[in-house]
């Protein structure tokens, strides 16, 4: 390719392909400059531009929030695996920081602390259930009223009504036969982790030293990807579903202008995502369910 000034240059399907390759394959920028002719200061730029051009082109369609009728999708397709109204699992995926800077030594993992719920902490999954903005379901369990739905999780995640956590010793053929159940639904998650890390190998690997925010923007980037696959593959896909959000505001709650009523509001909501006995009341009256 001839640029402005004339002289030979490289085009930009030379430069995609290359990062492409780089974060498909997980080689190193050094095998990317042997097979391509590119050098690493261009490969690197390359990757920036790249995934922030896609973060900033699809991003809006392909990193979207469920709406009322995808939630209403996932709920059937959670009943159909045994468990009404769930909306799917909860889990998390390490990708190791190589070369941690020293500054930084200790800011992300703190000593005796699990990285599941590091991340659960900063997670903004709960934020419209604590906000008000989550849309008003209800739904009977064993003839018991609920209006929260709930994600499986293994057990070492806390006891939220929120999720429903295996049993790793059952007592009781109840238990026993829950068990296999939940532990069977939740592995959808695991399944799109391990499909996630053998289409872009590079995240099985140690990262580079990039800075947080370029972690960041690959990993948005291989879920951008990722769901772009899912969706040119998948027939399941070729619903037509509304992902604004302009139909849910007669369904909310509309608060007075006050800050004190508002703070008031998201502290009875967060004691009620936490509280510990509605969490082991639908956990027993799934187990009779099953």
């Amino acid at each position: 390719m001839v640029d402005a000034t004339g002289r030979s240059s490289l085009s930009p399907l030379h430069k995609c392909t290359a990062v492409i390759r780089m974060l498909a394959y997980g080689t190193s920028v050094d095998s990317v400059d042997d097979y391509l002719r590119i050098c690493e200061t261009t490969t690197l730029k390359c990757v920036d531009k790249f995934t922030r051009g896609v973060i900033s082109i699809f991003g809006a369609q392909y990193l979207r929030r469920p709406n009322a009728k995808y939630i209403e999708r996932l709920m059937r397709m959670g009943e159909a695996r045994g468990f009404p109204s769930m909306l799917g699992s909860i889990d998390c995926m390490h990708w190791e920081w190589k070369n941690c800077p020293v500054a930084l030594k200790g800011q992300y993992v703190r000593a005796g602390s699990n990285n599941d719920i590091n991340v659960l902490n900063q997670s903004n999954v709960f934020n419209d259930v604590l906000q008000g903005r989550a849309p008003k379901i209800h739904y009977t369990i064993d003839r018991t009223g609920y209006n929260k739905d709930y994600y499986l999780t293994y057990g070492i995640y806390h006891e939220w009504t929120t999720f429903v956590k295996s049993i790793p010793m059952p007592q009781g053929d109840k238990r026993k036969l829950f068990a296999p159940h939940q532990e069977w639904a939740r592995k959808d998650n695991e399944r799109a982790f391990g499909v996630l890390q053998s289409q872009f190998a590079i995240i099985c690997n140690p990262t580079r030293s990039w800075h947080l925010d370029t972690l960041r923007r690959i990993m948005n980037t291989y879920i951008i990807l990722h769901n772009m696959i899912v969706e040119d593959e998948r027939a399941t896909y070729g619903e037509n579903f509304d992902f604004s959000y302009d139909h849910l505001n007669n369904d909310l709650t509309i608060l007075p202008n006050d800050s004190n009523i508002d703070f008031q509001e998201f502290l009875r909501r967060r004691f009620d995502v936490r509280d510990k006995q509605i969490h082991r009341r639908l956990q027993q009256d799934l187990i009779e369910h099953i």
